[in-house]
């Protein structure tokens, strides 16, 4: 199968859908000249009419999305990066994930909300973080955060048809990635999750670039004689809590990985959720590999120490297994 990279995934669901559905527009900050490259080659096939770009207000530019949904358009908007999201966070929160429960149904928000996140690319404290928990806690919208070119084609086109208010969060480090995918139409199921690797002795969740670094640990591990089952979760909301239950009731142990800061991140809630779900199943304590709960730091030696990693993952592995 061709490879392309993450980036290059992005743009050609994007104009797959436009070509398809002249309703869909894409809007945003420097989005025609695509400086991440996700956006590359749309304002050249689709002109400035549906390549909107747009003053450095992301609450307009949500609020572009909002009104223009709510009016039977299928916009994609661009919010640059995450860290930004408080600013259109009334529009995201208030506006979008609500108007279609407080119109009875009748008001259908058909809106993608694009955005990059993660750190690893020294973007330091402003341009770094992973605000995933932030949107995951708002009823009405629906949180995917791939992992790879496949991934994030598939579950692009889904989110782009879904009727309802799509947060589709993009990590940077991932958009030069290639990986394998299909050059004809598909989708990804929003709400299902992938066991990426399967495994008898420990399960390792995780999610965007998490899911990469728990698959590269898992397979580390096995040179130790650890069987670790890998699930990417794909999509944060709506949650696929029966993969994750059914793996850890086979192997009774459980590994978390979040690039988010520890304290009320997402790893929180799944914990939450094997505790009361699946308690009699495990056989150690649940263990979540997590950022520390401090600012992202420019400093290369400083941000590589602060992202969970291959080797905080299989030290966690190893603690839990050979309790």
């Amino acid at each position: 199968m061709r490879q392309i990279t993450f980036a290059e995934a992005i743009s050609e669901a994007l104009k797959i859908e436009m070509s398809k559905d002249p309703s869909i527009f894409v809007a945003g900050e420097d989005i025609g000249i695509a400086p991440f490259g996700a956006t590359k080659g749309l304002l050249e096939e689709f002109g400035c009419d549906r390549v909107k770009d747009t003053p450095i207000s992301e609450t307009a530019i949500v609020g572009l999305g909002v009104g223009s949904a709510a009016a039977g358009m299928r916009p994609v908007v661009e919010i640059m990066y995450v860290d930004f999201f408080g600013v259109c966070l009334d529009e995201i929160a208030n506006q979008a994930a609500k108007m279609r429960y407080m119109f009875g149904g009748k008001a259908k928000i058909p809106l993608v909300i694009r955005a990059c996140c993660g750190a690893g690319v020294r973007g330091a404290a402003h341009h770094s973080q992973s605000m995933e928990t932030w949107v995951t806690h708002v009823p009405g919208l629906k949180v995917v955060m791939p992992s790879n070119a496949y991934d994030a084609k598939g579950l692009l086109i889904s989110a782009i048809r879904d009727d309802n208010p799509v947060i589709f969060l993009e990590h940077k480090v991932l958009y030069s990635i290639k990986g394998e995918c299909p050059e004809e139409e598909y989708i990804v199921p929003l709400g299902q999750a992938k066991v990426v690797r399967s495994g008898k002795d420990v399960t390792i969740v995780g999610w965007s670039l998490m899911a990469n670094k728990a698959a590269n640990a898992a397979k580390m591990l096995e040179k130790d004689g650890i069987d670790s089952e890998v699930i990417d979760i794909r999509t944060l909301v709506p949650l696929d809590k029966k993969t994750i239950i059914d793996s850890v009731k086979k192997t009774g142990k459980l590994v978390l990985v979040q690039e988010s800061v520890r304290t009320s991140g997402f790893a929180g809630e799944i914990s939450a959720i094997i505790a009361e779900e699946a308690f009699e199943f495990l056989k150690g304590p649940i263990i979540r590999v997590t950022a520390p709960d401090t600012c992202i730091p420019f400093s290369p030696v400083l941000e590589d120490n602060f992202m969970p990693n291959e080797a905080k993952i299989i030290g966690a592995v190893k603690k839990l297994v050979r309790k």
